[in-house]
């Protein structure tokens, strides 16, 4: 998807894309905002499935992308890893709110998720990202990510997690999950924290907000289920005024 100015105020969404089990579906924006759905349109991803999904936000314009549910990686067929790719770009003076549901490793599912992020220097992002592990009395499945922000051309956040069968040991104890099975990560880039940063703090039992080495900041939080994650990164977009 390509998000533009369209010079009376809004944005225009010249390309809008898809094909196989995502769908994407323009829905009622907000003033200067366009709002995008992610629809899955069929089950997925599955194992061997290799997922791609790009934004391209250009100066002046603002887009907010959400999904319509939780996305499943589900065990297939096919065995092997699945993957799963996202590739967002914003250009000064754009906006990006990039907010789907949450991500379910299912048992038996191999997934890898990379999520790679390039803003400019008077670029905006809000982005959440909450995954959770097994679906309810589930053990999950192996469910690898990684997250990477680049502002301005210099790499301010680079981190990776791996979980579930196969993942190396020690990610369930008290250094990363602590027993957990939901987490979650918010990223906030917005020009001002470059002379103003944020004070790193703790939110709540299980969130810590964290400056970064730019204008960023970044939220990471665990809790037990996907309700109690939600509500925790809430609160924290509300401490930011996000």
């Amino acid at each position: 998807m390509v998000a533009r100015d369209d010079g009376r105020g809004g944005t225009a969404l010249p390309v809008l894309e898809s094909d196989g089990p995502l769908a994407l579906r323009r829905t009622r924006g907000s003033g200067a905002q366009t709002r995008v759905m992610l629809v899955g349109a069929m089950s997925g991803p599955l194992g061997g499935d290799h997922f791609t999904v790009e934004a391209d936000v250009h100066q002046g314009a603002r887009l907010r992308v959400g999904s319509a549910a939780a996305t499943i990686a589900l065990p297939g067929q096919v065995k092997g890893e699945a993957r799963y790719d996202v590739r967002l770009t914003v250009a000064d003076g754009g906006e990006l709110h990039w907010l789907p549901e949450q991500l379910i490793s299912a048992g038996g599912s191999d997934l890898h998720v990379t999520t790679h992020i390039d803003v400019a220097a008077t670029a905006r992002l809000v982005l959440r990202e909450e995954q959770v592990l097994g679906r309810a009395g589930e053990e999950p499945g192996r469910l690898g990510s990684r997250l990477v922000l680049r502002v301005a051309g210099r790499t301010v956040l680079d981190q990776e997690l791996a979980c579930g069968p196969g993942a190396p040991g020690g990610w369930d104890g008290p250094a990363v999950l602590g027993g957990h099975r939901a987490v979650g990560q918010l990223l906030v880039v917005r020009p001002e924290f470059a002379d103003r940063p944020v004070t790193a703090q703790v939110l709540d039992e299980g969130a810590a907000l964290m400056p970064l080495a730019g204008p960023a900041a970044l939220v990471s939080a665990v809790a037990p289920d996907a309700l109690r994650l939600r509500r925790s990164l809430e609160q924290a977009l509300t401490v930011l005024d996000a």
